[in-house]
């Protein structure tokens, strides 16, 4: 029985792909000026219409829990674009085959693809003082994209990057 819950568990732990966020700052921006915001009118995310309501409705319920709130008149703009890459797939296995006679040999061998190529997402939030339209504060995700998703998978992946996007937003509150 034990066997059988290691192999779900490492299953599990395989089809949940990290997230990694990068991000950058102007470290002489008083964060705590910043309350309100709204997105850019012309932002395209590089998304289907669906995921970038997913995405913005992620975005808007974490800022409104830290404090955050959407206005006419906002002091942040905020953009968010989003990119896909296809890896190089670079798991094979190698099948052999050889001969020998005599004092002659000979061989062939050929490597086989393992699984199925790999889609990266890579999201940037960008998010610009509206006064002077700045650049202040910058994040970057990737993480594995699943073309075959469900909607609700869909959903918990974009509320798990934002989540983890804003967890080092400067301005704690």
């Amino acid at each position: 029985m034990k066997p059988i819950l290691l192999v779900i568990l490492v299953s599990i732990t395989m089809s949940c792909a990290p997230i990694y966020v990068s991000y950058d700052y102007d470290q002489t921006v008083d964060f705590s000026k910043y309350r309100t915001y709204q997105y850019f009118g012309d932002m395209e995310t590089g998304l289907n219409t669906l995921d970038t309501k997913r995405l913005l409705d992620a975005i808007d319920s974490t800022l409104y829990a830290r404090g955050f709130r959407i206005s006419d008149t906002p002091a942040i703009l905020i953009d968010v674009k989003s990119s896909t890459h296809k890896n190089l797939q670079r798991e094979t296995i190698g099948v052999g085959v050889g001969g020998t006679g005599g004092n002659l040999g000979s061989g062939i061998t050929i490597g086989l693809p393992i699984g199925q190529q790999k889609t990266t997402q890579h999201l940037t939030f960008e998010f610009l003082d509206a006064k002077n339209n700045q650049l202040f504060w910058q994040a970057k995700s990737e993480s594995g994209l699943n073309p075959k998703a469900t909607p609700e998978q869909k959903e918990a992946r974009l509320n798990a990057i934002v989540k983890k996007v804003f967890k080092k937003y400067p301005a704690l509150f």
